[in-house]
Formats: C-alpha cells, sequence, structure tokens
C-alpha cells in the first residue's frame, strides 16, 4: 500500500529583481539578471507575487530626495514581506546603497546583505552564484526585445555642484569600443534594433580609455552591426561637445537625428555656481550651430528650478530662452538640496512652493511649444517602430522620440496593420500636444 506524502515540494529560491530610478540602473539589472541565468538561478524581474522564499533584490536610486523615498519605501515594503514570512531574503544594491549603507543598514536592520553600485561580483556570490567573464555583453532585457539601452560609460568626471552621481557611481570609465561592439552584436542576434546610448556623460567617452574623445568612432562602429535600425544619443554634457558626432548623424542613416543634452540652465549666474563649465551665449551658440549642421535634429534638454540663489530675474531668464529656442522635448525639475554636494555648502533659500510654480510655468510654455512643433507634422510621413498595443491603439514611435520621455505615434488598432517591435510608415491625420496620430501607409 502506497502512501501519499503530506509534505509541500520543495519549491527552488528563485532571484526576484525590483529596478528603480534611472535607464542606468536598468542596464545593471539586466546585467545582474544575465548572470544569474548564467548560474542556473531562476531570476524574474518585478515579478507580481511573490513567493516564501523568493530572494528580493532591490536596484535603488538615490540621486534626489523623491527617488530616495520611493527606494527607502520599497525596501521597507519588502523587509516587513520578510517579518511576516511572505519572503526569504531582501538584498539591497544600487545608488541608495553606495552612498546610505551605514544610516539604512543602522535603521532597517533585517536586510539580508547591502551592496553599492561596483559590487556586482560580491552581490551574485551572496546567493550563490559566480560572476562569468564568459557572458560579458550579455543581459537579460527587461526593455521589450526591440530596443535597449546601452551603457558605454560608468561615473562622471564633471564637477556639478548639484549632482551627487560621482558620489555614487565614481570617476569616468569608459567600456572599450570593442566590448560594446560585442554586446550590440549579441543584441541583434537577438532581435535588438534599437540601441539608446546611455552614460552619464557620452560626450566624454573614449577620454580615459583613447586619451582623445570617441564617440563619433563608436557610434560608426555601432552603426555597422547588422541588424541594428536606430541608434539613439541621450545624456551628452555641453561643454566640450564633440561636433564631429554630427557629421556620423548625417552620414549613417541607422544615427537618429536625436540628441538630448541636458542644459540645466541659462543665467550666467546660475550656469557659474552649478559648474558647468560653460555660459549663456556659448550654450546658445552651440545650439544654434547642432541646428545648422543636423537641420532636423530633434534636442531634448532637461532643466533645473530653485537652484540656490536662484531670482525671479534667473527664472525669467530662462522662461524667456525656452521660449525663443523651442525645444522639441524638454523637461523640467525642482532643485534638490543633495549632502556632500557641492551646492549643499549653499543656502536652499528658494521656497518649495516657489520650485514647484517656477517648474509649471516652464512646462506650460514648453506644451505650447510642442503643440505647435506637433501640429506641423500633420500630413506628413514618417517611419515609426511600433512599441506596443495598448487598448484599441498600437503605440510607437518616430526617429524623433525616445521611450517613457517624448512623443508617441498611435495608430488605431481596427483600421491599422502592425505588431510589436516592427517598423511601418505612418502618416500624421492629427497632432495633440505630446500625442501623434497617424495612419499606416500601405
Amino acid at each position: 500500500m502506497k502512501v501519499k506524502s503530506t509534505k509541500s515540494p520543495i519549491i527552488k529560491p528563485r532571484v526576484n529583481v525590483v529596478t528603480l530610478g534611472c535607464s542606468k540602473n536598468t542596464y545593471d539589472s539586466e546585467v545582474l539578471m544575465g548572470q544569474l541565468k548564467g548560474n542556473q538561478i531562476d531570476v524574474v524581474h518585478e515579478a507580481d507575487r511573490v513567493q516564501e522564499n523568493d530572494i528580493i533584490v532591490i536596484n535603488t536610486c538615490g540621486f534626489i530626495d523623491n527617488a530616495k523615498q520611493e527606494s527607502i519605501d520599497t525596501i521597507l515594503q519588502f523587509s516587513e514581506l520578510k517579518e511576516q514570512g511572505k519572503v526569504g531574503k531582501v538584498i539591497v544594491t544600487g545608488c541608495l546603497s553606495e552612498r546610505y549603507t551605514p544610516e539604512l543598514s543602522a535603521e532597517i536592520t533585517n536586510v539580508d546583505a547591502w551592496f553599492g553600485t561596483n559590487d556586482l561580483q560580491n552581490l551574485l556570490n551572496s546567493v550563490g552564484a559566480n560572476y562569468k567573464y564568459e557572458l560579458l555583453g550579455e543581459r537579460l532585457l527587461t526593455t521589450p526585445s526591440h530596443f535597449a539601452y546601452f551603457k558605454i560609460a560608468e561615473g562622471c568626471n564633471r564637477p556639478c555642484s548639484f549632482c551627487a552621481i560621482p558620489l555614487m557611481r565614481g570617476k569616468h570609465l569608459s567600456k572599450p569600443i570593442e566590448e560594446l561592439v560585442k554586446e550590440a552584436k549579441h543584441l541583434a542576434k537577438n532581435g535588438t534594433k534599437e540601441l539608446i546610448l546611455i552614460a552619464q556623460d557620452l560626450t566624454y567617452y573614449g577620454l580615459d580609455l583613447y586619451n582623445e574623445r570617441k564617440l563619433a568612432d563608436l557610434m560608426r562602429h555601432l552603426s555597422d552591426v547588422d541588424g541594428i535600425e536606430w541608434i539613439r544619443l541621450q545624456y551628452a554634457y555641453p561643454s566640450g561637445f564633440p561636433m564631429d558626432i554630427l557629421d556620423v548623424m548625417n552620414e549613417r542613416p541607422n544615427i537618429c537625428n536625436y540628441l538630448d543634452m541636458p542644459l540645466q540652465h541659462i543665467s550666467d549666474n546660475m550656469l557659474k555656481s552649478m559648474r558647468r563649465g560653460t555660459t549663456k551665449q556659448k550654450t546658445i551658440d552651440l545650439v544654434n550651430q547642432i541646428r545648422d549642421k543636423v537641420p532636423d535634429i530633434a534636442m531634448r534638454t532637461t532643466l533645473i528650478c530653485g537652484y540656490p540663489g536662484e531670482t525671479q530675474q534667473d527664472f525669467e531668464e530662462m522662461l524667456n530662452w525656452v521660449e525663443e529656442t523651442k525645444f522639441d522635448r524638454l523637461g523640467c525639475f525642482t532643485y534638490s538640496h543633495e549632502e556632500k554636494t557641492h551646492a549643499y555648502d549653499l543656502i536652499d533659500d528658494v521656497p518649495q512652493e516657489v520650485k514647484e510654480e517656477r517648474v509649471e510655468a516652464i512646462m506650460e510654455v514648453q506644451q505650447g511649444i510642442s503643440f505647435d512643433l506637433n501640429q506641423q507634422k500633420v500630413g506628413n510621413t514618417y517611419k515609426v517602430l511600433i512599441d506596443k498595443k495598448e487598448g484599441d491603439y498600437f503605440v510607437g514611435r518616430t526617429q524623433f522620440d525616445s521611450p517613457e520621455v517624448d512623443n508617441e505615434v498611435l495608430l488605431h488598432a481596427a483600421d491599422n496593420y502592425a505588431t510589436t517591435g516592427s517598423f511601418v510608415q505612418v502618416k500624421i491625420d492629427r497632432a495633440e500636444d505630446f500625442d501623434l496620430y497617424g495612419t499606416i501607409v500601405k
């Protein structure tokens, strides 16, 4: 007579990676997950349901106050689940952990381990895995497979007074061109069509490795990879901008006419205090030169309102400049007073409500600019990459738009044939502030 076992089946622990913050954290999580899979460890990304013996790895952001609070709240959430026996272990990594481990570990005592931004090997060891050098360039994408964030360098050498990134990410460290080409080929082989080049400072690329700026050379090498149809540049620094990258944009059809260049402010008083290494006139001249060399380029920038000492005159100077310059895309943020930055010794003297009012004013102007620019696209036909199907629409982007932060092109699913990850030609029928509506040209 056989007796059925009453023991519950043993569920092998899996690693559940939770990613917070920017695209650079997304990239880091994908590398971690690729290594875990290479070690035959079951790994998921932000699973809808946690399991009792899940090992939770939280990749945190420590950039500004809101991001830090989100990271702390997430750590507390999974720490409580561990107390309740609903997850096995909680491990914290990333920027917040790099910056505040002594303080956090004293307050949140049941986290199993804390790791910084450059502790991948130790993190892997803590879950019974080894770093595998043969997996260099391989990762598990958390984005749709047709586009990938592509980190070409780590850290930053810039002295910006408001920024804590060098404290968390260290000095600028470029990746060799041959390694990046290998990674791009691997991605292309697995269906990736768009590379979004990211770093704290793309334009510094190569100075540490080759003693000269090499972004243009890297772009040419990546452009030659079969299967890569779009290459997009994000996070270009204005000071020392390598103009030769614009020549590559004009030469190569698979380099998007798109540039994300955070300018932060235009007032000379603010630029000097921010230690940006440029002036108002140099900034204006640079934007004009870029537009002259690539006439249909889409330029995106980000700005800061409420930096210490920002007067109403400083703000109005920036507001007027935004109206005159007409950036294609623009984001604006309130200043965050960050410990150990150069600006921390200054008095954070702009009230929070004034900071928010100034951001709102900037974005209201930008909304009108975006509406006017979008109206000019009506009747034109563009190559569009389909990102997803959402409700009654396929949602895609032109070469002038990066995922999640820029304009989207909506195609009514009932009237158009499209598939996620495909390129289609779309005629724009109508436009709103930040959305374009179109029909596929058969």
